[in-house]
């Protein structure tokens, strides 16, 4: 295996880590919520994970010790972990604002209630 598929290799990990262990903090409300932040935590911590790694091993100062693997690995799990405790902020801010829209409006139609 090459330094590049150990490279992704660690920043999926990263990701994967952060997004679950976010599920220990904050239970989403359902599937689709959960769905959504597990596939934003892990997208970020993808996309994200190798600079926000190299920020956190320099403020830590650890740059100079920590390998490549090590500073994507935790820069991963720490950009997934920032990503999904933002969309469930999101999610419960709007979702409480929809929730005192409908109660204070009734049942929207294209939901399907009825009145």
């Amino acid at each position: 295996m090459g330094e590049s598929e150990s490279m992704w290799m660690a920043k999926g990990a990263g990701a994967i880590i952060g997004s679950a262990i976010s599920l220990a903090y904050v239970l989403p409300r359902g599937r689709r919520e959960a769905a959504l932040r597990f596939a934003v935590g892990v997208t970020s911590g993808i996309a994200f994970g190798g600079v926000a790694g190299l920020r956190l091993a320099h403020e830590l100062g650890i740059d100079t010790v920590a390998n490549g693997l090590e500073v994507a690995l935790s820069g991963a799990a720490l950009a997934s972990l920032c990503a999904w405790w933002a969309i469930g902020i999101l999610m419960r801010t709007f979702g409480a604002a929809q929730d005192q829209m409908d109660r204070a409006n009734g049942p929207r139609p294209d939901r399907g209630e009825r009145r």
